[in-house]
């Protein structure tokens, strides 16, 4: 059982609601938040409490459900969420680009792909700190050293850090440095890890899993607001097909059918869901038109010499052309990019 509770309840209130639930003997009540509203959520409560629920002063309404989402469905918050990360918000009128390198590499390196990603008009940069490979020999990042750049460069050019994290321990370190947490692919059901990421109380990008439904992902997202932090962005990045000439498949379809299920911000990452540099363009375009709210791209200055990901990185001239293409097709939409 969910209880919704008004905006500006007072805390008088809110001890009544939670004092009626203990009295009539609920296995548990946890208090949480969906968007500005707070939110009780019982367990073993029966439609007698539920009445006695709606006749208390500071309760909404109320909710009977055994769905594994709640939270992150449009039934409490039927408007969308905006998540704000620096000078971006993510579910806004405008679409926001996210560039950067797969792989932070040096100072150098990153202070060119930066500067391009800013110069186009992005307003965030992601890059890996720490990353998750296939492969035990392959690169696997610089890990704190790469925080610092990120976090050094980022404010030299005005944008904001999404990076990933890849578990619950490196929740602290990875905050205090990046404005928003990414949680990959191969981590979207790593429950603890979750849980770390919305105790940070930053906000985080969820990843949907190369074989996870819709359904899977949106059962993450609500680990995550059920722990208080509503700052959640979904990113569709393709799933696993069998056709080999693509990297993945991208489900364009899963974006306009988030929409229509979940308040939160959806994004797409069309980096890997293509894996082929030529294919991003395309692929992003098809996104920002049937309605993502964002895109994330790879971004290096010297593909061929990228130590992580390089087939499928726009320099820095494609992301400009990347940019203006996603601005007309966004304003096609009624959007702005």
């Amino acid at each position: 059982m969910f209880v919704l509770l008004k905006e500006g309840i007072s805390e008088a209130q809110l001890k009544e609601v939670v004092d009626s639930a203990e009295a009539a003997g609920a296995a548990e009540v946890c208090v949480t938040k969906t968007g500005t509203r707070p939110m009780l959520r019982v367990r073993g409560g029966s439609s007698q409490q539920q009445t006695r629920f709606e006749r208390l002063p500071g309760v909404e309404r109320v909710l009977q459900t055994d769905g594994p989402w709640v939270l992150a469905g449009r039934t409490f918050q039927p408007e969308n969420s905006i998540v704000h990360v620096g000078r971006a918000a993510f579910g806004s009128q405008r679409v926001e680009i996210v560039g950067g390198p797969c792989a932070v590499e040096s100072l150098d390196q990153l202070r060119e792909v930066a500067e391009s990603v800013a110069r186009s008009g992005a307003r965030v940069l992601r890059g890996g700190a720490f990353k998750p490979r296939t492969s035990p020999y392959a690169f696997q990042g610089l890990g704190e050293r790469g925080l610092e750049l990120l976090r050094t460069v980022a404010d030299e050019f005005g944008l904001a850090v999404v990076t990933e994290v890849m578990a619950p321990e490196q929740a602290e370190l990875v905050a205090r440095y990046a404005d928003m947490l990414q949680i990959g692919s191969r981590s979207v059901q790593n429950f603890p890890l979750l849980e770390a990421a919305a105790r940070t109380g930053k906000p985080v990008m969820l990843k949907r899993g190369m074989m996870s439904e819709i359904d899977e992902l949106l059962a993450s997202a609500e680990y995550i607001l059920l722990r208080g932090n509503a700052q959640v962005v979904l990113c569709e990045r393709g799933l696993r097909g069998f056709d080999r000439q693509t990297r993945n498949v991208l489900d364009v379809v899963a974006v306009p059918l988030l929409k229509l299920l979940t308040h939160l911000p959806v994004i797409v990452d069309p980096s890997h869901a293509t894996g082929r540099s030529e294919l991003v363009i395309p692929a992003a375009l098809a996104a920002v038109a049937a309605g993502a709210d964002g895109l994330l791209v790879e971004v290096h200055e010297h593909p061929e010499a990228a130590l992580s990901d390089g087939r499928q990185a726009l320099n820095a001239a494609e992301f400009a052309d990347l940019i203006a293409k996603a601005a007309a097709v966004a304003t096609a939409v009624s959007r702005s990019a």
